[in-house]
């Protein structure tokens, strides 16, 4: 295990070791007084890539030189540019290309799947999730429920914590899965939570959800571009992720979608279907009957909107010139590094952080600021640290790998001392 030191030299020597330092040339930075932001919203926003700008100056260009000839003539012909993100993406997320597909956004794209994989009888029709979901999940989950005409309240069960601790543990949820049994109609969980920044054991929720005959998916939004995934080979039904957290594909952009292989090809498989979805030979035969495609794409409802996936295939070149090995491998560095400087803060200026994210993390680490107030937040973003301030005194920090450096770790830490000692 590697010895960290609460000091700038220390923290240089890491950066000019890091074998990824210069990717963070290759992404605009945040600036006040004229230097780089501390950025630590990674979770929220990724930054923008400097080459998206690039691929969606060429869909410009080829719109005002081509205009509809566009669709086929482009250099990235638009009517299958989707199909360009599959490949970057499913070594992301584990899957083979056909099991992934790109469209809408993230919760739009959760309840075009629950048409799929929530199919309620008056025997199976529960939905088991985590306690305090995202607010679109719970949402969502609650409009799906009073659709099938049951009640929120019989029909949600939601596995809390244990009492004093900040964390779940996955033998609860395997136990809850088992005691609701044959009554359970889906596992939805979010596989990285947002707020403890926790990552699910995903491969063991999957298992004990098809041992009782349930379907399972993940709303993956913090999980993508983020931890290791191996959606196929963990036998997931399905998931969905957003595309502008760790995939800096910019702010509310195209959701991306994995459809298990097994239900591929299936012409009888309940889902809202759109020209999009059907055999690419024959859509413009404008045949009266869907024919899907033998791929996720068969999800699709209408033609992509190839302007928001431009910065996001931008941004999949990174991810496939560095591999999620070697993001993950930093990422697990940082966020060590960041824990060592807290613990070092916490020391100088006796105060009490408490770090809620438990050891199964990505990059984020969630924390309780005891004895503070959002003065100190205020402080942080006003001497350029953008971090998430989360009710009643959480801060979440998320040292992404691709741009973040070991002394932003270091220089946060300066900076957290000065905001505690300031008061």
């Amino acid at each position: 295990m590697m010895k960290f030191e609460n000091a700038l030299d220390f923290a240089r020597q890491m950066d000019a070791n890091d074998p990824l330092k210069s990717f963070r040339e290759r992404f605009h930075y945040p600036q006040l007084n004229g230097k780089d932001v501390i950025y630590f919203t990674g979770n929220s926003l990724g930054l923008q890539p400097k080459v998206a700008k690039d691929y969606v100056d060429d869909i410009m260009k080829d719109w005002a030189d081509l205009a509809v000839e566009g669709h086929f003539y482009a250099e990235k012909p638009w009517w299958d540019y989707h199909e360009r993100l599959a490949q970057p993406l499913a070594k992301v997320v584990g899957a083979s290309v056909e099991e992934v597909s790109v469209m809408n956004t993230l919760s739009v794209n959760l309840h075009f799947l629950m048409v799929s994989f929530y199919r309620p009888t008056q025997k199976r029709f529960k939905i088991i999730c985590e306690e305090k979901a995202f607010p679109s999940d719970q949402y969502m989950l609650q409009s799906q429920v009073k659709f099938h005409g049951f009640r929120p309240s019989d029909t949600i069960v939601e596995v809390k914590k244990r009492e004093g601790e900040h964390f779940w543990r996955t033998e609860d949820i395997v136990s809850k899965i088992d005691e609701v049994g044959d009554a359970l109609a889906l596992v939805l969980i979010g596989g990285v939570n947002y707020y403890n920044g926790q990552v699910f054991d995903m491969a063991a929720i999957t298992q004990a959800g098809k041992n009782v005959g349930a379907f399972v998916g993940w709303d993956l939004a913090h999980a993508v571009g983020n931890v290791a995934l191996k959606l196929h080979d963990w036998n997931v039904d399905f998931a969905a992720w957003c595309s502008y957290k760790y995939m800096n594909s910019g702010p509310g952009n195209a959701s991306g979608i994995f459809i298990n292989k097994k239900y591929l090809g299936e012409g009888d498989i309940p889902r809202f279907e759109g020209w999009w979805g059907t055999k690419k030979e024959s859509r413009f035969q404008m045949k009266p009957e869907f024919e899907p495609i033998e791929t996720a794409d068969a999800w699709q409802v209408s033609n992509p909107p190839v302007l928001s996936l431009a910065p996001y295939l931008a941004s999949l070149q990174l991810f496939e010139e560095v591999g999620m090995a070697a993001l993950i491998a930093k990422q697990k560095l940082l966020t060590g590094y960041l824990e060592f400087i807290l613990g070092e803060i916490d020391k100088e200026v006796k105060s009490t952080f408490e770090i809620i994210t438990p050891a199964e993390r990505g990059c984020q680490l969630s924390v309780f600021l005891h004895g503070e107030g959002r003065a100190l937040f205020d402080y942080l973003m006003q001497h350029g640290v953008i971090v998430d301030w989360r009710e009643p005194n959480v801060i979440r920090l998320a040292p992404a790998p691709f741009y973040c450096s070991f002394e932003d770790m270091y220089r946060f830490g300066q900076l957290l001392k000065e905001g505690i000692l300031s008061k």
